[in-house]
C-alpha cells in the first residue's frame, strides 16, 4: 500500500477523496489535515510517500506549505484544485500531478499509476522550486498566527520543539530550524539558534572562543565556535 497524506481545508473534500483513494485498493490515507500547519507536522511525523495538496487554502496556500517542508522528508505531491488557472504553475513546480476539483475517479487512476511507476523506479521526490518563507505559521489555542520575519529575533529548538521568539513574546511552530534556515534568511549561531541579524545589538566575545548576541529586546544568545567565523563574515567583522 501506498501512503497518502491529505491536506484540504475543505471538509467534504477531504473526505470525498479518501473514499476515492480507498477505492484504489492500494492507496492507505495514513494522515488528512485541515491547514498547511497540520500538515507540515503529518508529514514530519507520517513520512507520506504522497502528499495530496490543496493549492487554495486561507492563509497559508499549497505552494507556500512546500517552501516549509525539508526535502528530506518531502513526499511526491499531487495538486488539487477547482482552479485551472492554476494547473501551469503547478507543473513548472515539477510536482508528480494535479487533479481539478471535483476529482473523476479515471483521471485519479492515471495519476496513481503516474506514482506506482516513480515508486518501482525508487525516483525521490524533486527538489520543488519554493519561494523564501516570509511568515512563519506558529499554532496558538485553536488559531494559526502568522508571524512576519522583521519581528523574528531569534528562533531557538528543543525538546519542546522550535519556538520563534520576537521582542516579547514566543510561539511554537512545526517548521524545522533547517528550513527556516535555507529559506527564511535567518542565520544560523549555534545547533539549536538562528538569529535574525538585523535585531542584533551587539556580539560578546567570551574567553572560550565562542560568543553571544544580546539582541535589540536584551535577549542573550549562545553563538558556538563552530558558527562564529561565518557569522563575522556576515557581519563584516
Amino acid at each position: 500500500m501506498i501512503r497518502a497524506l491529505i491536506v484540504d481545508d475543505e471538509p467534504h473534500a477531504r473526505e470525498e477523496l479518501e473514499a476515492l483513494l480507498a477505492e484504489t485498493g492500494v492507496i492507505e490515507v495514513v494522515g488528512s489535515s485541515a491547514n498547511a500547519l497540520e500538515g507540515i507536522k503529518a508529514i514530519n511525523t507520517l513520512r507520506p510517500e504522497v502528499l495530496f495538496l490543496d493549492i487554495h487554502m486561507p492563509m497559508i496556500n499549497g505552494f507556500e506549505m512546500l517552501a516549509m517542508v525539508n526535502q528530506e522528508v518531502m513526499p511526491h505531491v499531487v495538486f488539487t484544485t477547482a482552479y485551472d488557472e492554476y494547473s501551469l504553475k503547478a507543473f513548472e513546480e515539477k510536482t508528480l500531478d494535479y487533479l481539478l476539483k471535483p476529482v473523476e475517479p479515471e483521471r485519479l487512476t492515471k495519476t496513481i499509476g503516474k506514482l506506482q511507476e516513480l515508486l518501482r523506479s525508487s525516483s525521490p521526490a524533486p527538489a520543488y522550486k519554493v519561494d523564501l518563507i516570509r511568515r512563519i505559521p506558529c499554532l496558538v489555542g485553536q488559531r494559526v498566527r502568522l508571524i512576519c520575519l522583521r519581528d523574528v529575533e531569534y528562533i531557538s529548538s528543543g525538546v519542546a520543539g522550535t519556538q520563534v521568539h520576537t521582542a516579547d513574546e514566543h510561539f511554537y511552530t512545526e517548521i524545522t530550524l533547517k528550513a527556516l534556515e535555507e529559506r527564511a534568511g535567518l542565520h544560523r549561531c549555534h545547533k539549536q539558534y538562528l538569529v535574525n541579524v538585523e535585531c542584533i545589538q551587539e556580539i560578546v566575545f567570551l574567553t572560550n572562543g565562542a560568543a553571544e548576541i544580546l539582541t535589540l529586546s536584551n535577549h542573550k544568545i549562545p553563538v558556538s565556535r563552530r558558527y562564529l567565523k561565518n557569522l563575522k563574515q556576515k557581519l563584516l567583522l
